[in-house]
């Protein structure tokens, strides 16, 4: 996802985003140790997405408070 499409989605959505971007990052971690995992680039790609999403979760959290002083 492009990062003006994450901006786009609304803070229910972001946190479900959010929520599944970790759990397929378990699984993705628990297939590495049992020497499953066929992408290993993957789990970069998973925690970049994920910072992505926290980063616009926290600015428009931020945008809220200074709107409401």
């Amino acid at each position: 996802m492009k990062l003006q499409e994450i901006r786009d989605l609304s803070s229910e959505e972001l946190v479900r985003l959010k929520r599944t971007l970790l759990e397929s990052s378990f699984h993705l971690r628990i297939q590495q140790q049992s020497g499953q995992l066929e992408k290993p680039s993957e789990l970069r790609l998973i925690r970049r997405r994920v910072a992505r999403v926290s980063t616009v979760i926290n600015e428009k959290i931020r945008t809220a408070a200074s709107a409401s002083k």
